[in-house]
């Protein structure tokens, strides 16, 4: 984790007045997105021994950034709106990692004549992380990493599960089998609880490795996620040739092309490089045919769009496509979280609600509180 991104003094949790339990218990949470992190951070508060494990090396999720030769991309969410005002408690703690982003209010058409709406036409602020969207989770990352209690790099292949006899009662407990980059496969044990906070295809898989995840399996089983292929295109020639931008005049837009459902300048954005960039959204129709597709191809077929949308058809200094298997929830569970009391196993993530930045904020948040 790139600590010095991190604000300790950060949280991803609104105040309560929820007591701890009695005991404090030992929760894994796997997944550290903002769902995963918004549950552990409201356990750890509330005094039970929290140990989040992610596979990739950085805190983040879906809120991830990349770095490019010409300047940052958020290739998955893009900004977010709050509705909820236990999420505004929290960001209110990490205001510095904020900032209001103008969309502009202009709408165009693409190439077919098929109309191109600006997000912008809602009313509410659009806000992005500072100096990229990855910050926020970062921020909200760096007690647990101060504490020794955020594992990256160790990917959680399968579960165990046991009953231990304790001297007045035996209670359940959870085995977290894993790969990890550094010392290949090993095990955490000994949890009272364990939240997966991953997306559902994911959570699915791992349930499928204990009995004991049976009845859960089920809610998922209604569950749709489509896939998306992101587009990262920088055109550092617009400064060279002295122009403050290339084509259209508004900062990102949704499209109906067969292809795109969303664009954005990422140069636009607050506290980003200047350096013209744009990122790139496949639909979800479109992505989940091509998730096969030889990415060189998949490039080669948004980039052609993309220019039928915005009218820059002047090739790029540098491209690059990522695809998202788990990206756009379609049809979610229809409430905050799924947990079975009996055996301390729940279930968090935006795909609980739906698919915005507040849904896995407030799905993780309301896990913890059930558990807590």
């Amino acid at each position: 984790m790139n600590a010095s991104r991190a604000h300790p003094s950060a949280s991803a949790s609104a105040h309560t007045s929820s007591p701890p339990s009695s005991r404090p218990q030992r929760i894994a949470i796997v997944g550290a997105g903002i769902a995963g992190l918004a549950c552990a951070r409201t356990l750890m508060q509330a005094g039970h021994d929290v140990h989040v494990y992610e596979r990739l090396p950085q805190a983040g999720g879906r809120l991830r950034s990349v770095n490019g030769p010409y300047g940052s991309f958020d290739i998955g969410a893009q900004y977010f709106t709050v509705r909820d005002p236990r999420f505004q408690l929290a960001l209110d703690t990490a205001t510095h990692n904020l900032r209001g982003w103008s969309v502009n209010s202009v709408q165009t058409r693409n190439a077919q004549g098929r109309k191109t709406d600006n997000p912008a036409s809602a009313r509410e602020t659009h806000w992005v992380g500072v100096p990229d969207m990855q910050a926020l989770p970062l921020a909200w990352a760096a007690p647990l990493w101060e504490a020794g209690r955020l594992h990256l790099g160790q990917s959680v292949r399968a579960l165990q599960h046991h009953i231990a006899s304790g001297s007045r009662h035996s209670h359940h407990q959870w085995t977290l089998m894993l790969d990890t980059e550094d010392h290949g496969p090993q095990s955490a044990a000994a949890f009272d609880s364990l939240v997966l906070a991953t997306p559902a295809p994911q959570a699915a898989q791992l349930l499928q490795t204990v009995p004991q995840g049976a009845e859960l399996a089920k809610t998922l089983s209604h569950v749709e996620i489509a896939p998306c292929w992101a587009m990262t295109l920088s055109y550092p020639m617009a400064a060279q040739a002295g122009l403050t931008t290339l084509g259209p005049q508004w900062n990102a837009a949704r499209s109906t092309h067969d292809r795109i459902a969303w664009v954005a300048r990422e140069s636009s954005k607050p506290g980003r490089a200047q350096t013209e960039r744009w990122t790139v959204h496949a639909n979800p129709l479109w992505s989940n045919e091509h998730r096969n597709d030889d990415p060189t191809r998949v490039l080669t077929k948004l980039q052609k769009a993309f220019g039928e949308i915005t009218g820059i058809r002047v090739a790029p200094r540098h491209a690059s496509v990522y695809l998202w298997p788990h990206a756009q929830t379609l049809a979610p569970l229809g409430r905050s979280f799924a947990h079975d009391p009996s055996t301390g196993l729940g279930l968090c993530g935006d795909w609980c609600l739906g698919r915005r930045v507040e849904d896995a904020f407030v799905s993780g948040l309301e896990m913890a509180l059930a558990l807590a």
